[in-house]
């Protein structure tokens, strides 16, 4: 399949998506342009993200340049149930399952080290990769009908808040975009909590929709 080449002069492609009931055709569209090395605007939890193949270094390279990211600032991904996480972590720490059974899909995202086909610039050369399952339904849809991870980042670019609303995008960066799929507004807020699973005891790297006090370790 030919890898999608974006023209950023061209306007961005928006549909609106229905955030309980997503239209079929519409996620089956999204997980084509995915696969075809395209990137999208999609919805999570309480941010809209941007979206592309985990396994295609083209499109992680070019979702680096629209967000304006420093290579040094790695990218989380998100997988459909936790079988997955074969394809992407050496193993998974004991103190991991509990965080899972509490807060996945949804509120965390957990930090494994990384198998060595996984692509450096996901790990930002650290040699670990965040995971989440995601629980907003048009995310679900999304990486159900494409069976393996894509990534997470928030749309925006890199220092600046993520938007809970299309509209609130710069159109520059939006023209960068091959596929939106507007759910409308989303709760905003902060994002995942993330979790660093790889030391004894874990350590949480950032505070968000899971507090603190709510994690057992």
């Amino acid at each position: 399949m030919n890898k999608r080449q974006k023209n950023s002069t061209c306007n961005p492609v928006v549909q609106r998506v229905d955030p309980v009931h997503p239209d079929a055709s519409m996620i089956l569209e999204a997980a084509r342009i995915i696969q075809a090395g395209g990137i999208i605007v999609f919805p999570t939890r309480s941010l809209y993200g941007l979206g592309a193949d985990a396994n295609d270094p083209a499109a992680i390279r070019r979702l680096f340049q629209i967000k304006r990211r420093d290579p040094e600032k790695p990218v989380s991904v998100l997988i459909q149930y936790r079988e997955m996480l074969a394809s992407l972590v050496e193993d998974i720490p004991p103190a991991a399952v509990p965080l899972m059974d509490r807060f996945w899909p949804g509120r965390i995202t957990l930090i494994f080290q990384a198998i060595t086909g996984v692509f450096p610039m996901l790990t930002a050369g650290t040699g670990k990769i965040g995971v989440r399952i995601p629980e907003h339904p048009v995310a679900v849809s999304l990486v159900s009908a494409l069976l393996y991870p894509i990534t997470a980042t928030s749309a925006n670019y890199s220092g600046s808040p993520g938007v809970s609303r299309i509209k609130d995008l710069p159109q520059e960066f939006l023209s960068q975009i091959d596929l939106i799929l507007d759910a409308g507004p989303l709760s905003g807020g902060i994002g995942s909590t993330i979790v660093d699973v790889t030391t004894d005891p874990p350590t949480v790297l950032r505070e968000g929709a899971a507090l603190k006090k709510e994690l057992i370790f």
